[in-house]
Order: structure tokens, then C-alpha cells, then sequence
């Protein structure tokens, strides 16, 4: 807990002292219980953006190669990080972030797995709609843009650029009325990005922008 408030405070300080960094939405985050947050993802800044932004202890799940050695492993896992397999598709990842959200803790997903290099949205992958659904917890759409200008690992110590964290309003998915299937688990999954989406200019939406107009005319028919 203690290097996770240290995490804080420098990401707090580079990316709101060295860089621009703007939050809207904040009193939308729900302070206890347990929470999937959900965001676009287009850089190595958008993690310690995420956690400067949001006034949750954020549990997070990176790449393998970010664990360099016992020393750093042992920090990043005090800290709450899980190493996840470079493809993205790691079963016991998806565990512990079930496991995680049943002890009421906020877990941070990037389900579009890797970065975006044209900052656009691709589709989704249906892990967060999963564990959302197992464990009950609800959705924290957030959409973060800027950070498609912090091109590394080590340029995030530097955010020299303007970056904006939009936290939207927490939601939950309708229950299945039968056995969870992939066809709905694509469905809500296109439902949480599009909520995404939505808190995003549209050139940042990519595959989600039809989608959102969609649901902007829905809302505005209803």
C-alpha cells in the first residue's frame, strides 16, 4: 500500500507538473466496492495516467516483460501488478482479476490488448465483460487521450504533452438468461467500448464509432 501511495504521488507530479494532465468525471468513481475500469489504450503512459487520475488503488495486469528481474517483480506485485502472457490471453490473469473484484477492489482493463499505434479503437477482447459478469461488479467506462503522444516506456517518466483523462458514469451488464456465451460476451463487450468511445473525440473511436452514434441516436430516440 505504501508504494502504491509513492506510485501516486510521482505519477501525480509528472504527469500533472512535467505534462498537462486534465480529469473530468472524478465524482464518478465509485470510492468502495468492488470496480472494473475500463480504457481505451494507446501508450505506456496511459497506466500512470490512469493512476493519478482516479481516487482508487487500481490493480493492474502487464505484460510479462515489464517484470525485469525479482527486485522489480517483487515491487510491481506489492503494488498489485499481475503479469500477464504477451498475447493477452492468459486464463490465470483472468482469474485473479475475478478474484480481485470479489475482494472489492477495483481492477483496471485495457481490453483492446495492445496499444493503438493510430490512436484509433480497435474491437475489444471479452476478458473485462467476463470478469464483470463473475464477480458482479460494475463497468467504469473511462476514455483518455494524449498519451498517444508518450511513444515509450521511459518517455512516461517524461510526459512532456497535454494529456485528458473523461471518466464516464459506472454501469453494469444484463444478466444472461442462459449459460454465458462468447456470441454475448461480444455483445456486452461492444456495449462497454462503446461507452468508452463515447467519452472520446470521434477521430479517437475507430472501430467503435459506429457504435457510438448509434447509441447517442438510441438515447436520444428513447
Amino acid at each position: 500500500m505504501v508504494l502504491y501511495i509513492i506510485a501516486v504521488f510521482l505519477a501525480k507530479t509528472l504527469f500533472g507538473g512535467l505534462g498537462r494532465l486534465s480529469v473530468m468525471g472524478r465524482k464518478n468513481v465509485p470510492r468502495n466496492g468492488p470496480l472494473v475500469v475500463v480504457s481505451n489504450y494507446m501508450s505506456n503512459g496511459d497506466p500512470p495516467a490512469l493512476v493519478a487520475s482516479l481516487p482508487r488503488h487500481l490493480h493492474i495486469m502487464a505484460k510479462r516483460g515489464v517484470f525485469a528481474g525479482p527486485l522489480v517483480a517483487r515491487i510491481l506485485t506489492s503494488m498489485g501488478v499481475y503479469p500477464l502472457d504477451r498475447d493477452g490471453r492468459d486464463v490465470k490473469a483472468l482469474i485473479w482479476s475475478i478474484r480481485t473484484l470479489r475482494r472489492g477492489e477495483a481492477v483496471l482493463f485495457f481490453p483492446e490488448g495492445t496499444r493503438s499505434l493510430d490512436a484509433k479503437m480497435r474491437r475489444g477482447r471479452i476478458g473485462a465483460a467476463y470478469a464483470a459478469l463473475k464477480s458482479g461488479a460494475p463497468i467504469l467506462p473511462v476514455g483518455i487521450t494524449g498519451t498517444e503522444n508518450i511513444p515509450g516506456l521511459w518517455t512516461a517518466a517524461f510526459p512532456l504533452c497535454r494529456m485528458r483523462v473523461n471518466i464516464g458514469e459506472p454501469f453494469t451488464l444484463p444478466e444472461p438468461e442462459g449459460p454465458i456465451t462468447r456470441e454475448f460476451l461480444e455483445r456486452t463487450t461492444d456495449t462497454i467500448m462503446e461507452r468508452v468511445a463515447a467519452l472520446l473525440p470521434e477521430r479517437y473511436r475507430g472501430y467503435y464509432g459506429d457504435g457510438v452514434r448509434a447509441l447517442h441516436s438510441s438515447v436520444e430516440g428513447g
